[in-house]
């Protein structure tokens, strides 16, 4: 059985991150989205809510599974057996990032690998904090988000 692990902050999940999880779900025996708990970031989201929306967001995927951590990535993916962590990517810049990480990933566990998936097309502009701050000035998020998330938002910003 072949496990890979999709890290991310997801504050909060957008329609890409969706895509990404679709596509590796088809890929890998087993998915696990874990959201980052880093009390350093300052979220709009909390990690419960994070876990939440994508609980319900990869019900239909019966593969993949979602939870929460507050450490390095390659720890838990040790613990959980995986040596496969999957990395969306949007560009050229997200790539140069995304490439340096899996170097120090690999550097403190050599078991671990890291795997690219570039995001469809239509989500090469959805980044969470640009969308955040689109919806904080009432703009219309609805084909950036999933619907649960979109509600979410607007309550957020409508309550603050």
């Amino acid at each position: 059985m072949i496990e890979a692990i999709f890290p991310g902050t997801f504050d909060p999940p957008t329609n890409g991150h969706i895509n990404i999880i679709q596509r590796a779900s088809k890929l890998f025996d087993k998915i696990d989205v874990v959201i980052a708990v880093n009390k350093a970031k300052n979220c709009l989201f909390s990690p419960e809510e994070r876990l939440d929306f994508l609980k319900e967001l990869v019900r239909p995927y019966k593969n993949v599974t979602v939870h929460t951590f507050s450490g390095l990535i390659v720890d838990y993916a040790s613990q959980k057996g995986a040596n496969v962590l999957i990395r969306g990517i949007r560009n050229s810049i997200d790539f140069s990032y995304e490439f340096d990480l899996s170097l120090m990933n690999h550097r403190l566990n050599a078991n671990i690998e890291t795997l690219f998936i570039p995001t469809d097309q239509k989500y090469l502009v959805l980044k969470s904090s640009s969308i955040k701050e689109l919806a904080q000035f009432g703009g219309d998020v609805s084909g950036m988000v999933p619907e649960n998330v979109r509600l979410a938002l607007e309550k957020k910003y409508r309550n603050s």
